[in-house]
């Protein structure tokens, strides 16, 4: 038998990039069920820098870290950008830092989608649809809603926005109120969201590693988790550019439609970075 019991180490998952995008909710969520259930990890680092993405995929992640907060203490530190879904996450963290320089917040919902409706038309292409049941194709890139849809999206958003509301009220410990006041969509510097008890604390990346050590005992052994890159995008002639992979990535699935909580302001930064080297 072993004189002495080694102590375990610290898990960091980089999450970095849009959520359903070059953040794949299957991935991510086989990872953290691996760091929760490896008893060689003391505590998880979440390095966060994404500005938001499917609202699904960000709940099912959130729920996934609340699952590994339960068995071992989890640091959520933001690095530069922990926007809507991106900060979603987060908030299943027991502890929440970021870099001073950092952006926080956008805590909201938005259904986008293309309508190509006069592209259509210009180019003489007519779209025939068949349907059972009146809202079936109240998605339906190639038309506008009429106003009876669009009342019944505001509706879908509203309910997906208040349990992003409830998220962060439970997790940091306000008032639905307070953090309905908060909830404006609006991005807050790091100090600012520390202030508003969005975030615990600032620092950087060896502080939250610290934090994590201090809240766990483990030693500092980092063991970082990532994804493997698909196959596909190791035969992409992108490879060379996994920033401008993942910015057309998130592009393309933008393009799909549906509700998001993202930062839309990230659709600006992909398309410059769109034809880099």
């Amino acid at each position: 038998m072993p004189l002495f019991k080694r102590r375990p180490g610290i898990a960091v998952v980089e999450m970095h990039g849009v959520i359903g995008a070059a953040i794949k909710e299957p991935d991510y969520s086989r990872i953290l069920e691996r760091v929760a259930s490896n008893r060689k990890i003391g505590a998880l680092v979440l390095d966060i820098d994404s500005p938001g993405g499917s609202a699904t995929a960000s709940d099912l992640l959130y729920e996934n870290v609340r699952r590994v907060a339960q068995r071992k203490p989890v640091v959520a530190y933001i690095r530069g950008l922990g926007a809507s879904g991106g900060y979603y996450i987060a908030c299943g963290a027991g502890t929440i830092m970021a870099s001073r320089a950092a952006l926080v917040g956008s805590i909201g919902v938005i259904y986008m989608r293309p309508i190509v409706e006069q592209l259509l038309s210009k180019v003489g292409v007519e779209i025939s649809i068949f349907k059972g049941g009146h809202l079936k194709d109240m998605s339906g890139f190639w038309r506008h809603p009429t106003d009876e849809e669009a009342g019944k999206f505001e509706g879908l958003i509203a309910q997906i926005y208040s349990l992003f509301v409830s998220v962060v009220s439970d997790s940091r410990r306000m008032t639905i109120e307070e953090a309905t006041e908060l909830a404006t969509g609006e991005l807050y510097t790091a100090p600012m969201a520390q202030e508003q008890r969005l975030i615990d604390r600032l620092g950087n990346f060896d502080d939250a590693v610290a934090e994590a050590m201090r809240l766990s005992g483990a030693r500092r052994r980092i063991r970082r988790y990532r994804p493997k890159r698909p196959f596909m995008e190791r035969l992409s002639p992108l490879r060379g550019s996994t920033a401008r992979w993942r910015a057309l990535s998130g592009l393309a699935s933008l393009a799909a439609g549906g509700i998001y909580m993202l930062e839309p302001g990230f659709l600006g930064h992909a398309l410059a970075h769109a034809d880099d080297d």
